[in-house]
């Protein structure tokens, strides 16, 4: 059920998109509870000029190689899990993918569950 968009500065290799697929999906399956097999992802590249992120809003240095994911998901988790899964995805993105975690800026989109169609115009989750 969740479907990320991952914004992400131009020329990043099909191997760092995987990798920062791999990791999102993964949070989203151990820490919020996703379905496993439940993957919906979309990656956009952006030239500087079109991926505009404040460099230093609440205090936080960010770089030319910030990205944004934001992922559209059910309703109902609980403010510390929706903590938990920021923490996961920077930790892993710093990690695994050597982004820097002031570079991760994550926004949660909670919509009902009858708001997914999966296909067959059938609302599989209403």
């Amino acid at each position: 059920m969740p479907l990320a968009r991952i914004e992400i500065p131009l020329g990043k290799s099909p191997q760092f998109k995987r990798t920062v697929g791999d990791i999102v999906y993964e949070a989203l399956v151990d820490v919020l509870g996703a379905p496993k097999d439940d993957r919906f992802q979309i990656f956009t590249e952006h030239g500087r000029d079109a991926l505009i992120m404040d460099p230093t809003y609440l205090g936080i240095e960010r770089s030319a190689d910030a990205m944004i994911i934001q992922i559209t998901l059910n309703e109902g988790r609980t403010t510390d899990l929706k903590k938990a899964f920021y923490q996961r995805v920077a930790d892993d993105l710093h990690r695994l993918a050597d982004v820097r975690k002031e570079d991760v800026f994550i926004n949660l989109i909670e919509v009902k569950r009858e708001n997914w169609s999966f296909g067959n115009g059938i609302a599989q989750y209403a």
